[in-house]
């Protein structure tokens, strides 16, 4: 494998743009760059949250494969060509039958459910929210400019697979799930 980087700094983005794989150059604070932020943020969460989990646990196989998604992701961000398509639908398939197996494991959910439980719970619930802010900055960037759409349905069913693996984890570590209580309820015994 040829070297990827021979030197970290390059100096070229002091003055508040940065370079896109075409090589067009971009305000740091544009929609697209905005977008990869987001999506890098959301692969650094799991990269944690992976590191709460021991190698052999089958939810970290799954986000090993997110976080390779997530970086697919940002190279579709990084070219900004609305033909080139990481992303695929046969991916959010795989998120949705991941959804399916782990969901088939758990309760119906009856309350709303608060982030924690346990540590690895609390992370894949900052996972899931940094998510949701991912999704609705593609969004943006989708009606911005011509940009392909799977990528945000991808976020989209993302941040529902991280909501139950949330629940699976709390559960798994064998504390509960964290419910809402409304101030106006008496509280549980």
């Amino acid at each position: 494998m040829a070297n990827r980087l021979t030197k970290i700094y390059t100096r070229t983005g002091d003055k508040g743009e940065t370079g896109l794989a075409d090589g067009r150059r971009v305000s740091k604070t544009s929609e697209r760059i905005e977008t990869l932020g987001d999506i890098d943020e959301l692969n650094s969460v799991l990269g944690v949250l992976r590191a709460e989990l021991t190698a052999e646990d089958p939810i970290s196989a799954i986000f090993f494969q997110l976080q390779n998604d997530l970086f697919d992701l940002g190279g579709e961000m990084a070219m900004a060509n609305p033909d080139y398509h990481a992303i695929t639908p046969e991916m959010i398939s795989e998120l949705e039958n991941h959804l399916d197996d782990l969901n088939e494991q758990l309760p119906p959910l009856t309350e709303f459910i608060l982030p924690g439980g346990s540590r690895s719970a609390a992370y894949c619930h900052q996972a899931r929210s940094i998510c949701r802010r991912a999704e609705r900055q593609m969004i943006r960037l989708c009606n911005a400019e011509e940009q392909n759409s799977t990528g945000a349905i991808y976020l989209n069913r993302l941040s529902d697979l991280l909501f139950v693996c949330a629940r699976v984890l709390a559960r798994r570590a064998g504390a509960t799930e964290v419910f809402w209580q409304p101030r106006n309820q008496p509280k549980p015994a």
